[in-house]
Order: C-alpha cells, then structure tokens, then sequence
C-alpha cells in the first residue's frame, strides 16, 4: 500500500499542503476550555427538563383519553342488531 497522490486531485491538495504546519503543541491545547461542573449541570437541567417534558406527555396523553372516552356515545349491542 502506498501513500500518496492518486489522480490529478489528490496531487493538487498534497501539493497544496504540502508545507502548512499542522503541529498544534501548545502548552494548552489540552486543557478544557469549559469548566467539568459547568457541563455536568448544564446537561442536568437538559435531562431534568426533558423528564419533565416526557411526564406532561404523559399526563396531557391520559387526559385526552379521558375526554375521548367520555364523549364517546357507546350503544348497546340489541339497538344496533334492531
């Protein structure tokens, strides 16, 4: 297997960057921008609020089959055979 250019296209981009320095060592690339306890309650409030979002599903869905089964006419099956 050979590294390398293999049509006219990838020739160009190799040649294009060829001499770019992709070496990014500096003594804080590695650091977290965003502090742990910052994201661990962001994300809690997101979960929190997706769980609150799922109970009021929950609940608005039992209400409407509520509504729905009471206004619901039902007939007994001897009207309907007559």
């Amino acid at each position: 297997m050979t590294i390398g250019a293999r049509d006219y296209i990838d020739k160009l981009l190799v040649e294009k960057y060829s001499q770019e320095k992709v070496d990014n060592h500096e003594s804080d690339a590695l650091k977290s921008k965003v502090d742990a306890n910052d994201m661990l309650k962001a994300m809690n409030a997101a979960s929190d609020s997706y769980k609150n979002m799922l109970a009021v599903n929950a609940r608005l869905t039992m209400i409407c089959y509520g509504v729905v089964a009471k206004s619901a006419k039902y007939t007994p099956l001897e009207e309907v055979a007559a």
